[in-house]
């Protein structure tokens, strides 16, 4: 079932029409799930929304996703990344009759959480034919004032893969323009440790939106160790990315690396370290080259000190 209720209107305006078009989606919902003013219970969007902690063992696949090729280098690296971090982004399963657990979406995390050597992951965990619900749910959650961006990135997600929403529809019902829920979908393919830092509200939504329009995620670690060392506002991050990409002409897309997984993690770890784009080459006979770049005096002068190395 779908709202209809998209008028451009005034902000108040936008609320009270998206509250009457629950209201009314509420007449089809089971009465022990609503309280007397029409609101689903706080306890069903908690359920709902909720993350709870799903023992790995119990979850399969779903026999109905098309996917079934699964680049072994790319979920090794994420892997990694999940040591590090644990899963940011949740899987969604339904609960079975005999207490397990299938995936409807998130299979590759959920194969990376395995080679991890996890026993258990975050999920989203859906009732049985509950879509109405799900949607009712989240656009709710959606109305507290205490979301973080993240948390608003993970709804817009699912209302677009569990229930089949296009980007124009998540913003129609949320009186959101499109752009908007673009942003925030595009901080999910933002690295992990500004992900979380999104989440834990070290950096802003005005920070994030900076950072997804860098090209590399070693740029984009780069800036984000700028922000938190120099405590830079968004206006700051926005100068020094236009800078950064002045400094350094036209940026090209990274090549994908042809390292192998344990030398790709090697160069990762040291454009981590000394927050900068760093190239590794590694040839069959144990020779090769590390290669760091810097984009000021300032940035030689941090790398050398790192290094122990200072000029003066």
């Amino acid at each position: 079932m779908q709202l209809t209720t998209c008028i451009m209107t005034s902000p108040k305006q936008n609320k009270e029409l998206l509250g009457k078009g629950i209201r009314s989606l509420l007449q089809n919902i089971d009465a022990d799930l609503k309280t007397t003013t029409g609101s689903l219970k706080s306890n069903v969007v908690e359920t709902a929304t909720g993350i709870s902690r799903v023992a790995i063992a119990d979850i399969s696949p779903n026999p109905k996703q098309p996917r079934r090729d699964f680049d072994d280098k790319a979920l090794q690296e994420l892997a990694d990344s999940i040591k590090l971090h644990d899963i940011i982004q949740p899987v969604t399963v339904t609960k079975t009759a005999a207490g397990k657990f299938t995936l409807i979406s998130g299979e590759r995390r959920w194969r990376a959480s395995k080679l991890a050597g996890l026993k258990d992951i975050p999920a989203f965990v859906r009732q049985a034919n509950d879509t109405q619900l799900l949607e009712l749910a989240l656009l709710e959650n959606l109305q507290r004032e205490d979301l973080n961006a993240m948390e608003i990135s993970l709804s817009y997600k699912r209302m677009m893969e569990e229930l089949d929403f296009t980007q124009e529809q998540v913003a129609e019902r949320m009186g959101k323009d499109r752009s908007t829920v673009a942003n925030f979908i595009r901080l999910l393919k933002l690295p992990p440790d500004i992900q979380l830092a999104v989440r834990n509200g070290d950096i802003s939504m005005g920070h994030a939106r900076a950072l997804i329009n860098v090209d590399t995620i070693d740029k984009q670690l780069y800036i984000y160790k700028e922000i938190k060392e120099k405590s830079l506002s968004v206006r700051q991050t926005e100068a020094l990315v236009r800078n950064l990409y002045k400094q350094g002409g036209t940026v090209k897309k990274s090549s994908k690396s042809q390292l192998q997984p344990a030398f790709q993690r090697i160069e990762d770890k040291l454009a981590s370290h000394f927050s900068t784009r760093v190239k590794l080459r590694h040839s069959r006979n144990g020779s090769g080259q590390i290669i760091l770049e810097y984009y000021s005096q300032e940035e030689l002068n941090k790398i050398l000190r790192q290094m122990d190395a200072p000029l003066d």
